[in-house]
């Protein structure tokens, strides 16, 4: 068997070949925003899930300041003259075959297929020191696939209920953890930026598991433009001038920092949410606290989404135009199809009792723009369109036109998956004899790719259909996509243009990225590190700097612990998803005023 030394040797000669883009310094990103809404057609599938909205317009601008804003020209030379009409993507076939179209898919999937070798190593050793993986969907595609593997080595080899590898989005990483440490993990490494470690440090404490350590992957910092975002002083005077009212609960993104969350606690009533329940939240809450105010923050094109969807559904109520198979939005459609404690009346006071943070953006889903919409309606009219919630409103807009089709979804990274999945395997069902080739519009970070072609190759296995392809197609902004030296004459690596500019893997000039940078501070290599450091010294020092960021351990807010003011919130959604209502505890804050 090859040694990790050496594989790792040769992973690494394969990146330098590939002339792939360093993973370099993020920047200080300055976001401005220009938001307008206008009204639209909104289809909802229950209030926990998917939502559809049509028409949408809404913009924004981001550009890159500060002296950190730094340039290396090492990988990259100029921009690729690329035209945004032809979107690069992967074709999923029969026997799980893989086609990449364009230079970013290429690179998406050199690492789709791992190493057998290394990945039985990694899974035994994983297996032996009793330590799991919690991963984010949006992990480095390399990483994701030799994840994937490992998973798949464990359910056939190991006497364990559940793999110790698990890829999830950041709320269900906990939950995971936690399953984990029912079955003996001694250690768990957790692969995300550094509030998803605190986020499932924090789960596995509440749940009997605060001495089992949570390791990162980088002893630096990993941060995120949204979370970060909400750590802003004018985050805190905006809470406090907003939440001033007697009734205010401040609705908290689950992508920020314990400490955001304390503070909020500690200024105004606070509860979490994902991008798959923050409808379900809010609907309920309003329902159940009468002239409640909501403010809704950091992700402000989620936030204004949201505003701009209950807006549309009171532009087209029993009076308002609808298409002729499509329902007007009277009050017994809001009854049956949103919540049944709403109606016209009460939704026009919802919408305007949103109070949304007007500065917080998440630097992937910027990147889809009006450029990326524009080219998605004029040639990838045959296409379903996914959509992240936190994209701007033209990626929202288009998303949410298919939506009413049945064509198009909007929702968190699971209701992205779910999607595709059901696509994929009502067509792999249908016993048709015709080839058909189903094309999906990836609306959110390229690294959701590795799960989804697990998904659909698993589907296409189980129906043994060779009749059926997914397409899944990466909306990259011409700008995400550069010329390297490779593209001179003479070349021999075959790769002249790939994902990224100068300033990080997958960025944009304009500010956006195809692919999280903070994200890709996560890799293989760091990986083995942490478990090799792990099997060789549990207890060194060197460990300590790869723990989750502990700016609130031991500190206190007015008296109070701020680990528990920072838990209070996410156990207070934890409550909410398990009994559909709002908690009596929360209720109480919120009419005391505190």
């Amino acid at each position: 068997m090859a040694s990790f030394a050496s594989l790792r040797a040769i992973r690494g000669l394969s990146r330098s070949s590939l002339a792939l883009t360093s993973r370099s310094n993020v920047g200080v990103w300055r976001w401005n925003t220009n938001m307008s809404a206008q009204r639209g057609l909104v289809s909802l599938s229950g209030c926990s899930g998917s939502v559809g909205i049509s028409p949408l317009a809404r913009g924004a601008s981001l550009q890159p300041t500060g002296p950190d804003r730094t340039m290396s020209t090492a990988a990259a030379t100029a921009a690729y003259d690329q035209s945004v009409d032809v979107f690069p993507s992967l074709i999923i076939g029969a026997n799980g075959s893989i086609a990449p179209q364009g230079s970013f898919a290429e690179a998406q999937a050199q690492f789709l297929e791992p190493d057998a070798e290394e990945v039985k190593a990694l899974s035994e050793k994983l297996l032996s020191l009793n330590m799991g993986i919690v991963a984010h969907y949006y992990m480095d595609v390399e990483l994701q696939g030799v994840l994937t593997a490992v998973q798949k080595e464990q359910q056939l080899t190991s006497n364990k209920t559940n793999p110790m590898v698990a890829i999830a989005d950041s709320l269900a990483m906990g939950d995971f953890a936690v399953k984990m440490c029912e079955e003996g993990a001694e250690a768990i490494a957790c692969l995300g930026v550094d509030f998803m470690s605190e986020s499932v440090a924090t789960i596995m404490a509440k749940n009997g598991f605060g001495h089992i350590p949570v390791y990162r992957l980088n002893a630096n910092p990993i941060g995120c433009s949204l979370a970060e975002s909400a750590e802003r002083e004018s985050y805190r005077a905006w809470l406090k001038k907003s939440g001033k009212d007697a009734a205010a609960l401040h609705v908290v993104y689950i992508n920020t920092s314990l400490e955001t969350k304390a503070v909020s606690t500690s200024i105004v009533p606070t509860i979490t949410c994902t991008s798959s329940n923050v409808l379900a939240t809010i609907l309920q809450a309003s329902s159940q606290i009468p002239d409640l105010k909501i403010l809704y923050g950091p992700d402000t094109y989620m936030g204004n989404n949201l505003v701009t969807m209950i807006d549309s559904i009171l532009a087209h109520g029993s009076n308002g135009q609808t298409s002729d198979d499509v329902d007007p939005w009277d009050d017994a459609r809001i009854a049956r199809d949103l919540h049944p404690a709403h109606n016209t009346e009460s939704l026009r006071r919802l919408r305007d009792s949103i109070d949304v943070y007007p500065s917080g953006n998440c630097v992937v889903h910027h990147m889809f723009g009006s450029e990326v919409v524009s080219a998605v309606k004029r040639n990838y009219d045959d296409a379903y369109v996914t959509a992240h919630l936190e994209v701007p409103g033209e990626m929202f807009e288009i998303a949410m036109e298919k939506s009413l089709e049945g064509k198009g979804v909007v929702g968190s990274t699971s209701d992205i998956l779910k999607f595709i999945s059901r696509k994929v395997a009502e067509a792999a069902e249908s016993n048709s004899t015709e080839q058909s080739r189903l094309k999906f519009i990836l609306g959110t970070e390229a690294g959701m790719v590795t799960s989804i072609v697990k998904s659909v190759r698993e589907i296409l296995e189980r129906t043994e259909n060779d009749k059926v392809e997914a397409e899944i197609v990466f909306p990259v902004s011409s700008e995400a996509v550069m010329a390297t030296d490779d593209s001179a004459e003479g070349s021999s690596s075959g790769l002249a243009v790939v994902p990224g500019v100068a300033g990080g893997e997958g960025c944009s000039t304009a500010g956006g990225c195809a692919t999280c940078p903070f994200m890709k501070m996560n890799d293989l290599d760091a990986l083995h590190d942490i478990v090799d450091m792990v099997e060789t010294d549990p207890q060194s020092p060197k460990l300590k700097a790869f723990l989750p960021p502990d700016r609130v351990q031991g500190k206190k807010i007015d008296g109070v612990s701020a680990v528990d003011l920072g838990s209070e919130p996410i156990l207070f959604m934890r409550e909410f998803m398990q009994e559909k209502a709002i908690p009596d505890a929360l209720v109480k804050k919120i009419a005391a005023g505190i």
